[in-house]
């Protein structure tokens, strides 16, 4: 009896081992918001459904995901065979031949053209599509509706920043341990450089005229910066500077916030009360304004990449189909409820009679998508596209730079003054070195 156990135990290990080598490993690159840890929590059913495919994770914080990725596909490093990236990197990555062509073989039942155009657009080179989006978002603002109620206060349809700060005044307890704002602070392009650059936006600055020469240290932009960092000093939490998406997001969650400005994104979150405190006391209104309308809201889209430098571009293919597919946002329905499905991304979803009844703010972040215009993001004529971000290669080093310096005037270890004179010198440092100005 034991010789047999020991047989059948050896013959158990060899059948595990030929699996184990007959399975292909893909490595995929991703950052640690909620969907994208739902999505990996949810790939168990891929596995099942393709035992011959094995995943393996690699979840990081935002800058650390955009650094890492940028480094590794730029060295064709082939460490990854799939990358998560934005409507930033896809054309210009794909210009510079390094990301697959995603349209070209399609199936049928993928419905491509279910995709909203403007996400789609964002992650399109010459009219050819790079990446296959997971979710789009826009911005907007979070409140906290008891809070407004108990203060007499009412939050208009379409706020503006003048609104806001009269809001945030009124509503700021930090005695009771709730900030009358947050907002995120930590240094990123895609972090308070996103959000500051729909401020700038709103206040009528911009990034660069139409010659390229950077405009950081006007007008405009002094009185957006003050603005923010006037507001958080008095109205935020402390350590404000260190607060990106995330950390706001777990802050307004747990009752902290009364107001929030950030990713349209984190409104199902917001809804959930297993992982919201004020899942029954949260609204939205439209994204704040101040001189115009013009770029106060951002367009962003998370999506799913294959470098030119991966090993397994079919099974990377399988599974990025799978999970940018009606399939898997039906999956999310059913596992985590229709509040949590991916948005921003298909029609159909915003079709849905069951999406519109469980997320009651499906409606404004669809319109905000579809009225966010990268090509016209400032009051002023521009020489290039994005609205929270310069669709440039430079930006990333930039915005990185920036970011700083943004932190900096947050923390209170320089002006705001020196922070903007330093910014518009750094930036006209790297604009001269890449050749766009003299």
């Amino acid at each position: 009896m034991a010789r047999l156990c020991c047989l059948l135990f050896v013959e158990w290990i060899l059948a595990a081992g030929v699996l184990a080598l007959g399975q292909t490993k893909i490595t995929i690159a991703t950052v640690n918001n909620g969907d994208m840890i739902i999505m990996q929590k949810l790939s168990r059913e891929f596995e099942k459904q393709n035992p011959g495919i094995k995943l393996e994770w690699v979840i990081l914080e935002e800058n650390l995901l955009r650094g890492r990725v940028t480094t590794d596909i730029a060295a064709k490093g082939g460490q990854f065979d799939i990358l998560t990236i934005g409507n930033y990197e896809a054309p210009i990555w794909a210009r510079r031949g390094w990301l697959m062509r995603l349209d070209g073989d399609l199936p049928a039942s993928y419905e491509l053209d279910d995709v909203l155009k403007p996400i789609r657009d964002g992650l399109s080179w010459e009219g050819r599509l790079y990446a296959l989006p997971f979710y789009g978002e826009s911005s907007f603002t979070f409140y906290r509706k008891d809070l407004f109620e108990k203060a007499g206060l009412k939050m208009p349809e379409q706020p503006t920043y003048e609104d806001i700060a009269r809001f945030a005044r009124a509503l700021h307890r930090p005695q009771s341990g709730i900030y009358g704002i947050c907002l995120r602070g930590k240094p990123g392009w895609g972090e308070n450089v996103a959000y500051v650059s729909t401020l700038v936006n709103t206040f009528g600055g911009r990034w660069f005229q139409e010659s390229w020469v950077p405009q950081l240290n006007t007008p405009e932009w002094h009185e957006a910066v003050r603005y923010y960092v006037d507001l958080l000093k008095n109205c935020g939490p402390p350590g404000t500077s260190s607060n990106g998406h995330n950390e706001c997001r777990a802050l307004f969650a747990t009752g902290k916030c009364a107001m929030w400005i950030d990713a349209t994104v984190a409104a199902g979150f917001m809804f959930n009360p297993a992982e919201s405190r004020v899942a029954d006391k949260v609204a939205f209104a439209r994204a704040p304004i101040a001189r115009t309308a013009n770029g106060a809201q951002w367009l962003w889209s998370w999506a799913l990449a294959i470098p030119s430098t991966a090993r397994h571009v079919k099974e990377a293919k399988q599974f990025i189909q799978w999970s940018t597919s009606k399939d898997y946002i039906r999956l999310v329905a059913r596992t985590n409820g229709w509040a949590a499905v991916p948005p921003g991304t298909r029609k159909s979803t915003y079709d849905q009679p069951e999406y519109r009844k469980s997320a009651p703010f499906a409606g404004l972040v669809l319109k905000a998508i579809l009225a966010a215009d990268p090509a016209r993001p400032t009051l002023h004529p521009v020489p290039y596209t994005g609205i929270q971000f310069v669709a440039i290669p430079e930006f990333q080093s930039i915005g990185t730079q920036v970011g700083q310096l943004l932190a900096a005037a947050l923390a209170g270890s320089m002006t705001v003054e020196q922070a903007l004179q330093s910014a518009q010198s750094s930036v006209e440092r790297i604009m001269r070195r890449a050749g766009y100005s003299k």
